[in-house]
């Protein structure tokens, strides 16, 4: 019998000051089993960090969401669909092999990658020479103590503050607070 996935709920109040964007965004998680507190809440930072393109590339009318994630590979983990149907967003978090990130740059007008933990130089410097002519496509490294403090705020219920100035998103709940500042690989 197949283990279920386990189900968060997060009310995250994103203030991208960058980019002029405020608004609220109930959201639901479903954490696949074999997913660790960490990548989960690395899912969220990218939905947050990302929230503003909500209303720049979509003027507000489409639908940024989670995506089925690990429990289906040929979905992504997040993405923004704008009210024709057409993928505007596509992001993965981990270090994806170089055929999928491909094929998503066909299939959305922008893709990003947000690799995390230990191994992720390992992995970039083993993929970046074949995904350097891939116009579409941002990879954004999240540093790794970041990555560990984040599994801190995993609650099956949060209530997160997400302000993002300079570049550097200071996600918070009420005990613990995290100033993380993606890095540009490419």
């Amino acid at each position: 019998m197949a283990l279920k996935s386990t189900i968060y709920k997060a009310q995250v109040s994103v203030a991208d000051i960058d980019h002029a964007y405020y608004a609220d965004h109930a959201l639901t998680l479903a954490r696949h089993p074999s997913e660790t507190d960490e990548r989960m809440m690395i899912r969220l930072v990218a939905l947050a960090l990302q929230a503003h393109q909500l209303q720049a590339v979509c003027q507000g009318d489409g639908v940024l969401a989670f995506g089925a994630g690990l429990s289906d590979p040929n979905d992504p983990d997040v993405s923004l669909t704008d009210f024709t149907g057409l993928r505007r967003l596509w992001i993965e978090v981990g270090q994806p092999e170089d055929k999928p990130i491909m094929k998503a740059c066909q299939q959305a007008d922008a893709v990003m990658v947000y690799p995390f933990g230990s191994a992720a130089e390992v992995w970039w410097r083993g993929i970046e020479s074949k995904l350097v002519r891939l116009n579409k496509l941002q990879v954004w490294r999240i540093p790794h103590e970041a990555t560990l403090a984040l599994g801190r705020l995993a609650e099956r219920s949060m209530q997160l503050q997400a302000t993002i100035q300079e570049g550097v998103l200071s996600l918070s709940n009420s005990e613990h607070h995290i100033d993380i500042e993606p890095v540009r690989w490419k």
